[in-house]
């Protein structure tokens, strides 16, 4: 059996309730989360429920886009998400194993696609 240790966040981004600055659906802190680095993020509720699991090869933009385009999984869920963590992974390989493994260790709730506990 393979023995795989999801990476600790290097960034969290919480929403705020009355943000003061501009913002996306309540989040003001994307400029913390890096633009040219590669990695895998995870969306989750208020009650600590996993709600989606992506990757990408440029974070912010790729995580900024599940809010503002109308095809990301979860544009009827955008209300829902109240945190955001970051896990930097540059290898692609390694982004496709973790985010595949996420989401079915994990159930992420609106990811459909790479589901394999039905």
């Amino acid at each position: 059996m393979i023995q795989i240790t999801v990476p600790t966040p290097d960034v969290t981004i919480t929403k705020q309730e009355n943000p003061q600055l501009s913002h996306i659906y309540g989040f003001t802190d994307f400029h913390l989360i890096t633009r040219e680095l590669g990695g895998i993020f995870m969306f989750y509720n208020a009650a600590g429920e996993l709600l989606f699991v992506g990757k990408a090869r440029k974070l912010r933009p790729r995580i900024k886009k599940h809010f503002e385009d109308t095809v990301s999984p979860i544009k009827n869920h955008r209300e829902e998400v109240t945190t955001i963590e970051v896990c930097l992974v540059e290898d692609p390989m390694e982004r496709e194993i973790y985010e595949t493994y996420i989401i079915n260790t994990m159930r992420a709730k609106y990811n459909v696609d790479k589901v394999l506990y039905k």
